[in-house]
C-alpha cells in the first residue's frame, strides 16, 4: 500500500478494524408491534409561528430526541464523529440521484435540509453510531423526501462510488421494513464495500429511517463496520414515534 494511503487510512481508523467483514447481509425484519399514529390537531389549535409548520417549542423538540437511556447498554452519548465517516462515507459517484443519497448520508440531511435538533449515540461494543434528528421541514416537503427515498432501492440498487482516498466502493441500497408508526415512513439499508490495495476488505452498513408524525418528522441513521444489528434502529423508530406523538398531544392540550 502506498505510504500516503496507509497514513490516511490509519488517520480515519480503518486500519485498526478487526478482520475482514462479511459481505452477505440478511434483510432486517420489521418490528412486530405497531404504535399509534397521531390524532389530527384540534381545529381550535393556534397556527404555528414556525415556517416549517411545527407547533413544538424548542424545548419540546429537544425532549423528543431519543437518548442512550432509551436504547440501553452498550449505547452511550456520542464522543464525536465515527472514525469511518470520512474514510468510507465521503464518496462520489457519477449517478446523479445516487450522489444525492451519498451527500444526504454524509451531511446528516436525510430529509433534505439541516435538522432542527439532533443527537448522536455510540455503541461501545461494535463502534456503531446512531444519529437521530428532529426535522425542520414542512409536512409536504417531508412527504416529498419520503417519496424520493422510496425510489432509491430501484434507482440506486447497486452502483460504484469512489472515496476521497481513491478506494472504489460497491454500494447497494435495499428497502428496509420499519414499524408501522406515525403517518408516513421509509426505511433503507445501505452497504458500501471496498478493498484496500493491500487486500483489506471493509464493509460500512447503514440503516436509514425517516418518519412523519403529523406536522413533525424525525430521521435517523444507524451505521458501523460489518453487519450492523437492526434492533437499535427498530427500537429508536418505535420510541421516537411514540415520544413525538405524546409531546405533540401535550402541546395541543395546552393550546
Amino acid at each position: 500500500m502506498p505510504r500516503g494511503l496507509a497514513r490516511s487510512l490509519a488517520a480515519t481508523g480503518l486500519l485498526t478494524a478487526g478482520g475482514c467483514a462479511a459481505l452477505t447481509l440478511n434483510h432486517p425484519a420489521s418490528a412486530p408491534y405497531p404504535l399509534p399514529t397521531v390524532d389530527p390537531p384540534s381545529r381550535t389549535a393556534k397556527s404555528s409561528p414556525r415556517a416549517d409548520g411545527s407547533t413544538l417549542s424548542d424545548e419540546q423538540a429537544q425532549a423528543a430526541l431519543v437518548n442512550e437511556n432509551d436504547l440501553g447498554a452498550p449505547w452511550t452519548a456520542t464522543s464525536g464523529a465515527a472514525t469511518w465517516r470520512d474514510g468510507l462515507l465521503k464518496t462520489h459517484t457519477s449517478v446523479g440521484e445516487c450522489q444525492r443519497l451519498l451527500d444526504a448520508l454524509y451531511s446528516d440531511e436525510i430529509l433534505g435540509a439541516p435538522a432542527r435538533v439532533t443527537t448522536g449515540l455510540d455503541d461501545t461494543d461494535t463502534d456503531a453510531q446512531l444519529r437521530y434528528q428532529i426535522a425542520a421541514r414542512r409536512p409536504a416537503d417531508v412527504d416529498a423526501a419520503l417519496a424520493w427515498l422510496r425510489t432509491l432501492p430501484a434507482r440506486c440498487a447497486r452502483f460504484t462510488a469512489t472515496t476521497e482516498l481513491g478506494l472504489v466502493e460497491d454500494v447497494q441500497v435495499v428497502d428496509a421494513p420499519l414499524p408501522e408508526v406515525g403517518d408516513a415512513r421509509q426505511g433503507l439499508r445501505v452497504t458500501l464495500a471496498t478493498t484496500t490495495p493491500d487486500g483489506q476488505q471493509y464493509l460500512l452498513t447503514m440503516d436509514v429511517a425517516a418518519v412523519r408524525v403529523g406536522e413533525d418528522a424525525f430521521a435517523l441513521t444507524n451505521a458501523g463496520l460489518g453487519d450492523v444489528p437492526n434492533d437499535a434502529t427498530q427500537t429508536a423508530v418505535q420510541i421516537g414515534a411514540l415520544r413525538l406523538a405524546d409531546i405533540r398531544k401535550q402541546g395541543h392540550a395546552q393550546v
